[in-house]
Parts: C-alpha cells; structure tokens; sequence
C-alpha cells in the first residue's frame, strides 16, 4: 500500500494526494504534523529517499534557525532528534510505494512511483 506524510494545510501536499486518488490509488494518510514520526521511521524514510536529514528539512522554517539548526557540527542523531520534535521542519509531502520513496516536489513527480 502506498502511504503520503501529509500536511493538509499544504498544497503540493494537497495536489500530490489528489493526484494519487486520481490514478485510483489508495493512499495510508499520515498526518505526521498529529501523529509524529519515530526517530526509527524517520531514519528508515531518509534512507529510502536517499537523503541526509539537512536535505529533507526546511531550513527557511523558524524553528530551524531558533533550534541553531543550521550548525554544521550537529549529526545525524541530532537532526532527526531536533525533526521529531519540530515536525513543522521536514520537506513535504513524502510519499512510499513499494519500497520506493519521493518527496512529492513537483506534485508529478508521485506518478514515477504508482
């Protein structure tokens, strides 16, 4: 099944949902703002998109430069600490299907995975 972190309140988040129910996938929604990730998923997500975590936060996002997030010397521990507490902080909307991962950024870039 194909699952989307999702933020309602987002509309690439939006239109990358709608764009799955469109092709007639059914979607597990996560709203990861209301139920927030473990540092075990959120580590499992970075290593199925490929990322470090800096590369799957907003950095423009106020908590990142209240947090002193942008030092250079914080780890990977650190940073996926500091997103679990500021979920606000990571990139979305992050969908997975069949073991694949993408940040829907365009919106068209989900349909690379159904």
């Amino acid at each position: 099944m194909l699952k989307i972190y999702h933020n309602p309140r987002c509309s690439k988040s939006r239109q990358t949902l709608q764009l799955i129910e469109s092709n007639g996938v059914t979607a597990n929604v996560v709203e990861y703002l209301k139920q927030p990730l473990s540092a075990a998923e959120l580590s499992e997500i970075l290593d199925l998109l490929r990322l470090e975590p800096r590369e799957l936060m907003r950095t423009k996002e106020k908590a990142y430069k209240e947090n002193g997030l942008d030092n250079p010397d914080l780890g990977r521990d650190e940073l996926i600490t500091a997103m679990i507490a500021n979920p606000i902080l990571i990139e979305r909307p992050i969908v997975i299907h069949n073991n694949t991962a993408i940040i829907g950024r365009p919106p068209e870039k989900v349909l690379d995975i159904l």
